[in-house]
């Protein structure tokens, strides 16, 4: 298994180059077809589980998913797989060693005796993601396209927030919206200030968890901006008790959705980070 997918063998003439993105967590999975050269979706569907499922499930879930689709007999030229956990650890690229993967987990995270850990670098930035990849849902991946790349849903939303603030002069607190998972990003224009997950049952620990961080960062609730994203829209509840203690907050739209053409499907069905790999 590779974490680098390469095939220079492709002729634009001929080649639709379907790119296969697929997200996988223990509370639902999510994949989209594109046609990487027309910024075309073709294909793309999602389930939410409604309790947080093992590892071995959430791969039979899968291939129903697939099997829904035809996606195992179809040929892609490019396949990527993004693992959203909150088991990671970020370690500035001058510190890293890869032959210390766990030393970086073992204080803040889970790790169990057979896991095995993996690490993506964040492009144009000094950082590397250290994290628990769910090996057994790489394999059944591997079994079907051969290669193909994969990385952390982390790593993905550090790279388009982190590439794509170049403009924004204020301290901003970026909030990932998923089902039972937030993440959390505060940036200072281009330079990383946190960035941290949490898992959530209620809107109150949403407001916890997001109040949390803007304390520890010594912010004030009333002036910092809050931007959210996700499954989020400014008529949900969580919006809404956020509103009664974070003035500036709104929703956020990323542009990387505007881009693409939506064909037969909608991108309000595909998460941001499976956008972003296209």
């Amino acid at each position: 298994m590779t974490k680098k997918l390469k095939n220079s063998s492709l002729n634009i003439a001929d080649k639709n180059f379907k790119k296969l993105s697929i997200q996988v967590s223990l509370n639902g999975l999510s994949f989209c077809v594109a046609d990487t050269v027309s910024q075309k979706l073709l294909i793309s569907d999602k389930v939410d589980f409604s309790d947080e499922k093992n590892p071995m499930t959430a791969k039979d879930e899968l291939k129903k998913l697939f099997q829904k689709h035809d996606i195992e007999n179809m040929v892609f030229d490019e396949v990527v797989a993004v693992h959203r956990n909150t088991l990671f650890g970020l370690v500035p690229k001058s510190l890293f060693n890869p032959n210390n993967l766990n030393e970086y987990l073992k204080f803040n995270t889970k790790v169990l005796a057979n896991d095995v850990l993996a690490y993506d670098e964040v492009e144009n930035h000094d950082l590397v993601n250290v994290y628990v990849p769910y090996v057994n849902i790489n394999n059944y991946i591997y079994d079907l396209f051969g290669e193909f790349d994969f990385m952390h849903n982390g790593t993905v939303l550090l790279q388009f927030l982190l590439n794509n603030q170049i403009q924004n002069q204020e301290i901003t607190c970026f909030a990932h919206v998923n089902k039972e998972q937030l993440d959390i990003t505060v940036l200072n224009q281009r330079k990383l200030l946190l960035y941290n997950s949490f898992k959530y049952q209620t809107k109150e620990d949403f407001v916890y968890y997001l109040l949390f961080v803007i304390e520890q960062l010594e912010l004030d609730p009333k002036t910092v901006a809050v931007k959210l994203f996700g499954s989020i829209e400014e008529d949900d509840e969580i919006f809404k008790l956020c509103y009664n203690y974070i003035q500036n907050i709104s929703i956020f739209e990323p542009l990387t959705a505007q881009l693409l053409k939506l064909g037969e499907t909608s991108t309000s069905s595909i998460d941001f980070t499976l956008i972003n790999t296209i």
